[in-house]
C-alpha cells in the first residue's frame, strides 16, 4: 500500500482498492497513541514532532486534530497548542448517561429482531470474558477482555439501521475506553458479566421494558457503579500523573 498524489492510499494494480484520506490515517495513528498511553491526558501534542515522524504536511494533521476535538479527545488552545483532554468524573457521568440512553433506545428498537442465534453469540462472548478473568493472574488490564466486551454490545448495535446513532455512539464510548487502563477491578467486571447474562435472559423471556431499564438504569448508571468508577479512574489518574512526572524528569 502506497500513498498517491491525492493523499489517499491504494493497493497494487489488480488487487482490491483501498482509499483512505491522510486525515483518516493520521486520526487513527493519534487514536492509537492515546490508547497506548503515549499521548497522555493533560499534556500537549507536539505537532511538529508528529509531522516529522509521519513525514506529512501540517494540513492532514490539523484536519485529524479538528476531528479529535469535535469528539472530545483534545482541546485546541489558541496560541498555546493542542492538549489531550483529561476525563473528569462529571464527564464520565455525562458519557454514561448518554450511552445508556442511546444503547437502551437501540435495544428497544431492535428487540423483535434479536434472534436466538444472536443471543447464543452474546452468551458465547460473555463466557469468553469470564474465562479471561478466571485465568488472569494479575489485575493488569487485558485488551482481549475489552475487545470481547465491545463485541457483546456490537451484536445488538449492528441490528440498528440508524447509522447516524451508531456513528455518534462509538466515539462517545471511546472517551471511556481510551482512558489509560492500568488494571481492572474483578468485582466490577463480574457485575458487568452478570448484567450481560441478565440482558440475555430478559430478551429470551421477551421482557422488553425490563431489558431497557436494566441497560439504562443499571448497566450504564454512574450511581449504580460509582464506587468502582471512582476507584478505577483514580487509579488511572495516578498512573497518568506518574507518566507526566517521568516526562518532566527527562527534560
Amino acid at each position: 500500500m502506497t500513498p498517491n498524489d491525492t493523499g489517499t492510499t491504494e493497493t497494487a494494480v489488480g488487487g482490491p482498492l483501498e482509499i483512505r484520506s491522510l486525515r483518516e490515517q493520521v486520526y487513527e495513528y493519534l487514536r492509537g497513541e492515546m490508547q497506548a498511553g503515549r499521548l497522555v491526558p493533560g499534556t500537549y501534542i507536539n505537532l511538529n514532532d508528529i509531522s516529522g515522524q509521519l513525514g506529512i504536511s501540517k494540513t492532514p494533521l490539523r484536519d485529524a486534530i479538528i476531528q479529535l476535538e469535535c469528539e472530545g479527545f483534545v482541546t485546541i488552545l489558541p496560541r498555546r497548542g493542542v492538549v489531550v483532554n483529561r476525563l473528569t468524573l462529571e464527564e464520565i457521568r455525562s458519557v454514561l448517561e448518554i450511552v445508556g440512553a442511546l444503547e437502551s433506545a437501540v435495544i428497544l428498537s431492535v428487540f423483535d429482531r434479536i434472534t436466538p442465534e444472536h443471543l447464543e453469540e452474546m452468551a458465547r462472548i460473555n463466557e469468553d470474558m469470564r474465562r479471561i478473568m478466571d485465568t488472569k493472574k494479575t489485575r493488569r488490564f487485558d485488551s482481549r477482555y475489552y475487545r470481547l466486551n465491545n463485541a457483546f454490545h456490537e451484536v445488538f448495535l449492528d441490528l440498528s439501521g440508524n447509522t447516524s446513532l451508531r456513528r455518534i455512539i462509538r466515539p462517545i464510548k471511546q472517551r471511556l475506553y481510551d482512558f489509560p487502563r492500568p488494571g481492572y477491578i474483578p468485582r466490577w467486571e463480574l457485575i458487568n458479566c452478570d448484567e450481560h447474562d441478565q440482558l440475555i435472559r430478559l430478551i429470551r423471556e421477551r421482557k422488553r421494558e425490563e431489558a431497557v431499564r436494566l441497560w439504562r438504569d443499571s448497566h450504564w448508571s454512574f450511581e449504580a457503579h460509582e464506587e468502582f468508577i471512582r476507584e478505577f479512574y483514580a487509579q488511572g489518574n495516578r498512573e497518568i500523573q506518574e507518566q507526566i512526572n517521568r516526562g518532566r524528569e527527562r527534560t
